[in-house]
């Protein structure tokens, strides 16, 4: 299958996913990452590509979120993993029935609780997709929305055409860090403590206001590029 062949593949895909209600589509070329998936071998190196889809999360939920996440916020983030696992579910559906192998991987599944590791890395296959670069707060962030969306992804052999990485960072802004309550948040993304944060995390949940290891107080900061402005 030549290169138009490929791109019209993309461009139907992608119509199908935005329909949906998905706002973020972008395809990885992820033969180089598969090795840290955790599938079963057979599996994993069936896909060479992956769709990487996103959805944006609501502004005003994020911006009711103070020093500690909220009932409201932990509602919407159990309704956009049920999104987006759905949404996922359906353009894999798609891809099979146009005769081509798909996987739709959970938008939120941990499989190894104490290294915290899902199937695989939806910000890693994201940023290969070129939906977004890595920020200061360890998260995917969009030119468009920041780090307010959620990913989920679909293994795929169908014929498509990947997008490439974005050559792109968050510059000067700090935001983030300036409201992580953690203190998690560093000059760059490699130093980001990722025990602070999870510790965090921990003390949100045994207060009980979820029952998830969930903050969105970076995510409500962090509004990307344009957002910035």
């Amino acid at each position: 299958m030549d290169k138009s062949d490929r791109a019209a593949n993309y461009q139907k895909l992608k119509a199908f996913a935005l329909n949906l209600g998905f706002d973020l589509f972008g395809v990885a070329d992820v033969m180089g990452m598969r090795g840290n998936f955790l599938l079963e071998p057979a599996t994993r190196d069936r896909f060479g590509l992956a769709v990487s889809l996103g959805k944006r999360l609501s502004d005003a939920v994020l911006d009711d979120i103070a020093d500690h996440p909220t009932q409201i916020y932990f509602h919407h983030y159990r309704q956009m993993n049920f999104f987006l696992d759905r949404g996922a579910f359906l353009i894999a559906d798609d891809i099979q029935k146009q005769g081509f192998g798909s996987l739709a991987i959970a938008a939120s599944q941990l499989i190894d609780w104490d290294k915290q590791k899902a199937h695989l890395s939806h910000k890693h296959v994201g940023c290969a997709a070129g939906l977004g670069w890595f920020g200061r707060n360890n998260l995917l962030v969009n030119p468009e929305l920041g780090a307010r969306f959620r990913l989920v992804t679909v293994l795929t052999d169908m014929p498509l055409e990947p997008d490439a990485p974005l050559d792109r960072d968050c510059g000067p802004c700090r935001a983030c860090a300036a409201a992580c309550p953690a203190g998690a948040i560093k000059d760059t993304r490699e130093a980001f403590d990722h025990l602070a944060c999870y510790e965090t995390l921990k003390e949100f949940r045994k207060k009980g206001t979820t029952t998830q290891f969930i903050c969105g107080i970076c995510v409500r900061d962090c509004r990307g590029p344009k957002g910035q402005a």
